[in-house]
């Protein structure tokens, strides 16, 4: 189906009808950020049922209503262990880091990379003007652009090989933390919950941005502890 020639009200109804019957399924859209976009969680529901299972003999009598025993063991202490059903909530999503941001989210286990914009293969390629947070002084921006036209010029001109290999190597060693790469991320939110009790407050804007953005997932209080209320302050 084109949906390019359909109506905006037409795409609107089928996309809600989409999102509702995906939630039926136990799939859930959620809000984009600044730097998170494409996001879905799978396995809300289920976990919830199977969180009931120590307490349970006959396994297809659990429900996946959310009771107050269940919340209490998500907003358990970390390192506890009662939270281990939060692990069955998977989130899967598109991330926008600096450099600097991304050696830190590499800490985390379980947040894992499905793939990733490549410096390597494509420093040359990106728009230098927009790639940068604007933390990274305009300097620093004009000897990326003026080193990326440099190594552009020995391809122009047939180089030696020696030249372009350490032109290459130049750009890459060169460039700052604040530049900007996308990925595609798999995690849960028992991760999720670690990373934002220990980033909320972090110096970087990034983190703090991407914790407001956890504070905006369905049933986000079982991570954060807070009521709805006080997340939307």
């Amino acid at each position: 189906m084109d949906m390019n020639d359909k109506s905006p009200e037409y795409r609107k109804g089928y996309e809600e009808g989409y999102a509702a019957a995906l939630e039926k399924a136990g799939v859930f859209f959620a809000k984009d950020s600044g730097c998170t976009s494409n996001v879905k969680v799978y396995g809300l529901q289920d976990s919830i049922r199977r969180a009931k299972f120590p307490m349970s003999v006959d396994t297809n009598r659990p429900t996946s209503e959310l009771t107050s025993g269940i919340r209490a063991l998500a907003q358990s202490n970390q390192g506890e262990g009662h939270d281990q059903w939060l692990t069955g909530v998977i989130v899967q999503f598109d991330l926008t880091f600096s450099n600097k941001a991304w050696v830190e989210a590499e800490r985390y286990h379980f947040l894992d990379f499905i793939s990733s914009q490549s410096t390597m293969h494509r420093i040359t390629r990106f728009d230098l003007n927009k790639g940068y947070n604007e933390y990274v002084d305009d300097a620093i921006v004009e000897i990326m652009k003026r080193k990326v036209t440099e190594y552009n010029l020995l391809l122009d001109n047939d180089a030696s090989e020696e030249e372009k290999k350490r032109k290459y190597l130049e750009i890459l060693y060169s460039n700052p933390a604040g530049f900007r790469i996308t990925a595609g991320m798999t995690t849960n939110y028992r991760q999720l919950k670690t990373i934002y009790f220990q980033r909320r407050t972090h110096r970087l804007p990034e983190w703090r941005e991407f914790c407001r953005w956890i504070e905006t997932l369905p049933y986000s209080e079982l991570i954060t502890g807070k009521k709805a209320e006080e997340t939307e302050e």
